[in-house]
């Protein structure tokens, strides 16, 4: 998105030019002309405030800073300060501005995911095959799905036998094997061969459906902050819109000062008191730093998310493609009683005839053994669910589950130890037999990122909550857990279990970051006090979360959360000295210690300073 194509920032641009051509004119003595310039600037860069500012007082019953922006825009003025009034507008249009393209951003339509389903099915009716829109299908309708096809609704197999590539779902890159009897998902995709379903759900009840959902319901939801702020802005309105006039009667009636000394002082108050230097504590400190972010390779979607992270009390990270690389890998391989090197070359012609991504990760591994001729078959099948057989030269050879392969393997002395310890780890085992007799296996696992162990031992040392949640096994998990030290973690988890987890800790009123990357993980990243995720993840999980990482490296969490805190501490420093300058300020007014320009001075010259306090973010956290 073209942050250009916002109406307000072209408004806030034009504002801003305006404002350098009546510094220009003023400077070669052409007053009119820079007061036009001027006037200009307020009808540009203030007109959207005034009308927003205007129709939430009428309509919704609600003070915003916004009116009173332009108020003090206009009090300034009055008294001759143009400037000084275009500048207020200025830097509160450049506020809104932003406002307007975050919101723009967030509410980005999910249109890519919505094409992920098919928009046509096979139905099966009478004996006879014929193609409907997804739309028309109903429940118990029987649905025929191809090799290669996405399943259009969620149905129960019926006929057939299949591995479905639900990594969509479930985020795992490992396809289901799923029997007559089992569920199958709306959007998965049938990897092996053609089967019947029987539809036993709704469009609107699907689990794809479901994911939708729970993004625009998250997203939509107001945050506390938000609430809070609305609050504090319509009472800081009131505040100043009446104690301004009391001021003023005070002055007149109380001091005994004169009507024009009185409205001076009234004037004086009035633009002493514009938060200018309180927008300007969090504005420019915020501005850099996503711009210090951006460099490093973090987008933040609105400084409220930069701001809540340094707040964080749980990080809940997603596994498979967050904390590992998503690649199944052979960590290891055992080879007893044969030639390893033909071992290794059998094992690629099998694999290499296979599209399981298991058999990706052994081909990877045995490339190098390859014969230069290929090796001619007898026989190859590849049984579902369970790996693969062949027949060559006489000999019998299978690669697959352990179960399958060898149900006693716990008493292969020569593999048995080496066997556990690598399931023990939560790694895969694929066991190699020929002619009946177990000769070896392969141990594979999803590699955890370099950077995953260095993130977790930082959130660890600073106290905050680390729990992992993933669609694998309960020993997978519990294995990534351990080794990486992770203070909690859930298995087996669905979409709506890891959107269920996060908002649970969300109303126990723990400030949680979700880190994912998957469309699995969207609906926990919209639920999320923070959802971050992986740039090189989906779509919909970089829509419905507030940080995405544009490279896949979790030191950028770390850096995010250590330029949170320094960003905070500014904005706190900011904010403590420009409410002690307007104080002050407001005290030197009613002393009469101080006249106008004095007073523009000193608050012009306490935003400058906040401003240059923020712009200390620009530079690199260490």
């Amino acid at each position: 998105m073209n942050i250009l194509e916002q109406k307000q920032i072209r408004y806030t641009i034009t504002c801003g030019t305006l404002i350098i051509l009546g510094l220009t004119a003023s400077f070669h003595g052409y007053n009119l002309a820079s007061v036009i310039c001027y006037l200009a600037a307020f009808l540009v860069g203030g007109f959207h405030s005034a009308i927003e500012g205007i129709q939430e007082t009428f309509q919704e019953q609600h003070l915003n800073v916004d009116l009173l922006m332009v108020l003090a825009a206009i009090g300034a003025s009055i008294i001759g300060y143009w400037l000084e009034g275009a500048l207020l507008i200025f830097i509160f249009s450049l506020s809104g501005a932003l406002e307007e393209y975050a919101m723009a951003k967030s509410e980005k339509s999910m249109t890519e995911l919505l094409n992920l389903q098919p928009k046509t099915a096979t139905r099966i009716r009478d004996g006879h095959y014929e193609t409907v829109d997804v739309e028309d299908l109903a429940i118990n309708d029987v649905i025929f799905i191809k090799k290669g096809e996405a399943v259009p609704m969620d149905a129960i197999l019926t006929e057939g036998e299949s591995l479905f590539d639900e990594s969509m779902i479930n985020g795992e890159p490992l396809p289901a094997n799923k029997k007559v009897g089992d569920e199958i998902f709306a959007g998965s995709i049938n990897l092996h061969q053609s089967c019947t379903a029987t539809v036993h759900k709704n469009a609107d009840e699907t689990v794809m459906a479901s994911i939708i959902r729970l993004v625009e319901e998250a997203q939509e939801q107001e945050t506390k902050t938000s609430s809070f702020i609305n609050k504090i802005e319509d009472s800081y309105v009131k505040v100043v819109l009446v104690l301004v006039p009391l001021a003023i009667a005070l002055f007149y009636f109380g001091f005994q000062w004169t009507w024009q000394e009185s409205f001076y002082r009234g004037m004086i108050l009035l633009t002493v008191m514009s938060p200018c230097a309180l927008v300007a504590s969090a504005s420019p400190a915020i501005l850099a730093s996503l711009s210090n972010a951006a460099k490093q390779g973090i987008l933040l979607k609105g400084g409220e998310a930069l701001e809540q992270l340094s707040s964080i009390q749980s990080i809940v990270l997603d596994k498979t493609g967050t904390l590992t690389k998503g690649t199944p890998t052979v960590q290891n391989a055992v080879i007893v009683t044969e030639n390893e090197e033909e071992v290794h070359a059998m094992m690629y012609e099998m694999e290499i005839r296979s599209t399981h991504p298991l058999g990706k990760s052994i081909t990877a591994y045995t490339q190098a053994y390859k014969n230069s001729d290929a090796i001619t078959f007898d026989s190859f099948e590849e049984v579902i669910g369970n790996g693969l057989v062949a027949t060559t030269q006489g000999s019998t050879w299978k690669i697959g589950k352990l179960a399958w392969i060898d149900a006693e393997w716990k008493q292969h002395t020569a593999l048995a130890s080496d066997i556990e310890k690598h399931l023990e780890q939560g790694e895969i085992v694929l066991a190699i037999e020929k002619n009946g007799q177990l000769i070896g296996f392969y141990a594979i696992t999803d590699e955890i990122k370099e950077s995953s162990q260095s993130v977790l031992h930082y959130f660890n040392k600073e106290k905050i909550q680390t729990i992992m949640m993933t669609g694998d096994s309960e020993s997978t998990a519990e294995a990534v857990a351990k080794h990486l030290e992770i203070s909690d973690y859930q298995a087996n988890c669905l979409p709506e279990d890891k959107a269920a987890y996060v908002k649970k800790l969300a109303e126990k009123g723990v400030s949680v970051a979700m880190v994912g990357d998957g469309i699995n993980d969207a609906p926990a990243l919209a639920n999320a006090t923070v959802g971050i995720a992986i740039g090189e993840g989906t779509a919909l999980a970089i829509e419905a979360s507030d940080i995405v990482l544009l490279k896949n490296n979790l030191s950028l969490i770390q850096y995010g959360h250590e330029l949170s805190k320094k960003m905070k501490r500014i904005i706190l420093q900011n904010i403590v000295f420009s409410l002690s300058v307007i104080t002050i300020l407001i005290l030197a007014n009613v002393f009469q210690f101080i006249n106008l320009p004095l007073g523009v001075i000193g608050h012009e010259g306490s935003t400058i300073l906040v401003i240059l306090n923020g712009l200390r973010l620009l530079k690199t956290v260490k």
